[in-house]
């Protein structure tokens, strides 16, 4: 029982964003232009396999042939505008999806419904068009807003509030190709209705650690219209306690994504695919596709 609940744990603590940390796509750290509105919907699928401890691929019950999906459609609306000299953004979003057990998990029930609401704020402290140099700094809100069950394996909702700052820096590499890095930390609320999920028959707090995740990468501009880019992201921290005691299960994991973008009068089409390269702890994501499209007005 102990071994299916801290699978479960880790299912919860990565299905929010789809993955580790706030995945950027090519050139959100690109100032937009201010007094627009935008809104955005997204669909995400996510598979998963193969579950690590400590680095080793746990084969005994009930991780002989594991599975786990995750799909969702999220809207998204933002606001730009300018305070003075500096560029900022803020969006609302919400997510509605479902997650489902297969394999040696399909016993246990999937969930449906709304996810978490996330408020978010960015800022541009410096922003350079001729340049093509650009440094933001963003922060992100999650609050507990969707339904949750302490003696339910799977949760779309997570019943804790998440926190996230993120700074990203883009510039120029070649004619066409510009470089990218953020770096971002997010920090996570305590969960005191923890039960299944944190091998309890009770419910007890779950606490976990600060994670940060690092993305880089190149962003080749192909021409006005397509723009494909490449993103390598190393995650670390995320340790969690039940009660207190510690789990020794601290995240440290490396992935790609891969993405293209079409831009055309009435918005902006993405597609992006990518999976992880290595896992130390946690189910192994064999992949992640995301569809988008973002119209403004």
């Amino acid at each position: 029982m102990r071994r299916i609940n801290r699978l479960t744990l880790v299912l919860i603590l990565l299905k929010s964003t789809v993955s580790w940390g706030i995945d950027l796509q090519p050139n959100d750290i690109v100032a937009p232009q201010p007094w627009k509105h935008a809104a955005t919907l997204s669909y995400f699928n996510s598979e998963y396999s193969d579950f690590y401890r400590n680095g080793s691929k746990v084969s005994t019950r009930p991780y002989g042939s594991p599975t786990l999906s995750s799909s969702s459609a999220i809207l998204r609306v933002a606001t730009t505008y300018q305070m003075d000299d500096y560029i900022g953004v803020s969006y609302i979003q919400l997510p509605y999806g479902t997650v489902k057990p297969g394999g040696s998990l399909a016993s246990y029930p999937a969930d449906t419904g709304t996810g978490d609401l996330t408020l978010a704020t960015a800022m541009w402290p410096y922003a350079n068009r001729k340049t093509r140099t650009y440094f933001a700094v963003a922060g992100y809100l999650t609050s507990p807003t969707s339904s949750y069950s302490s003696n339910q394996a799977f949760n779309l909702g997570e019943n804790r509030f998440k926190s996230d700052i993120q700074m990203g820096f883009q510039r120029p590499l070649f004619e066409s190709v510009d470089g990218m890095i953020a770096v971002d930390t997010m920090w996570f609320g305590g969960n005191s209705q923890c039960a299944l999920a944190c091998a309890s028959n009770t419910n007890v707090s779950l606490t976990q650690k600060p994670l940060t995740t690092t993305q880089l990468g190149p962003i080749y501009t192909i021409n006005p219209t397509f723009t494909v880019a490449a993103s390598y992201f190393y995650v670390a921290g995320g340790a969690t306690s039940f009660n207190n005691r510690y789990q020794n299960n601290v995240v440290n994991t490396q992935r790609y994504l891969l993405s293209a973008q079409a831009h055309y009068p009435i918005g902006r089409f993405s597609l992006q695919y990518g999976r992880d390269m290595e896992i130390k702890n946690g189910f192994f994501q064999s992949r992640v596709l995301a569809i988008r499209f973002l119209t403004t007005f």
